[in-house]
């Protein structure tokens, strides 16, 4: 996307689409057509770059019929990309972020496509891994959410031996900055001289998650790598290179966020408690009393 300069803000655009119920949010559909995420694009509208029937939209909550009206960003009109996804094995030393002041090495420069691309599951610039790059934003919108829960898994190797205690903190939760996190799942994969092999589990995405998580029990990264997004595994892609993505493998990670999952998510710090031996002992008591014998 063209950088404009940030346009001065407009009333909301008066059109049979801002009354309507019927339509797809204007947001969405910028995201469906490769803009960028879904909160991405509703900064694009807050910011009065986007255009519907040549009226300024800079409010949201505008839905749209993509087919009957014109909709433009930055003055060009939207057209819908075919959607394409690529599997990147990220090295180390390339930056997650499509936009880097600096200029260095992204992930998307290791993607060959004419489509506007960005990526899903960013990683800081000291780790490796699985990243999906691709134009759909509603899946990325999705994949990324946190009420969808879908899990990340990495391969961790930490300095030091963490002990069995210092892994049940991180189970159970350690408080950082935004509150109450815990990871969804951990073991020991292999121990060495002077370092530990462990695999943990994500459902959730914070910014250097699992660095400051092992910082707070006293263990630093030596190497990270993620192996997984959803249901779609690294394998054995070179570092550096990327694959396009099969149609069932696309289809496997939009069933992973189908709906949202209803539980209790780690950002509230709380967890799910099973009933104790006490309650299930009282439910399963009678509810009604014995008839008493005539006298």
């Amino acid at each position: 996307m063209s950088a404009r300069p940030r346009s001065r803000s407009h009333p909301p655009v008066q059109t049979r689409a801002t009354t309507s119920a019927e339509g797809e949010r204007l947001q969405k559909v910028l995201a469906a057509a490769g803009i960028g995420s879904r909160r991405e694009c509703e900064e694009l509208i807050r910011e009065g770059r986007v255009e519907v029937d040549r009226q300024v939209v800079s409010e949201l909550g505008v839905r749209v019929d993509p087919l009957r009206n014109e909709i433009r960003v930055d003055g060009d009109l939207l057209r819908r990309p075919k959607l394409v996804y690529y599997a990147v094995n990220k090295p180390p030393g390339v930056v997650s972020t499509n936009r880097d002041p600096s200029g260095r090495l992204r992930v998307i420069d290791l993607v060959k496509s004419d489509e506007r691309l960005f990526t899903i599951g960013r990683l800081d610039r000291s780790s490796e891994g699985l990243i999906i790059v691709t134009n759909d934003g509603e899946l990325a919108n999705r994949l990324m959410h946190p009420r969808y829960g879908v899990e990340k898994r990495y391969a961790v190797r930490v300095a030091g031996h963490p002990s069995p205690q210092q892994l049940s903190k991180l189970r159970k939760g350690v408080y950082l900055s935004e509150g109450m996190t815990r990871v969804a799942g951990l073991r020991i994969k292999s121990r060495h001289r002077q370092c530990t092999d462990l695999e943990i589990v994500l459902d959730e995405g914070r910014n250097r998650e699992i660095r400051r998580l092992l910082a707070r029990i006293g263990h630093k990264v030596v190497r990270l790598r993620r192996t997984t997004i959803g249901t779609l595994q690294l394998g054995d892609l070179p570092v550096g290179a990327h694959r396009s993505l099969k149609r069932d493998e696309v289809r496997s990670l939009q069933r992973c966020i189908d709906r949202p999952k209803r539980r209790t998510s780690g950002r509230s710090g709380k967890k799910n408690v099973a009933p104790n031996k006490r309650n299930r002992e009282s439910r399963a008591l009678p509810t009604k009393r014995p008839k008493k014998k005539g006298r």
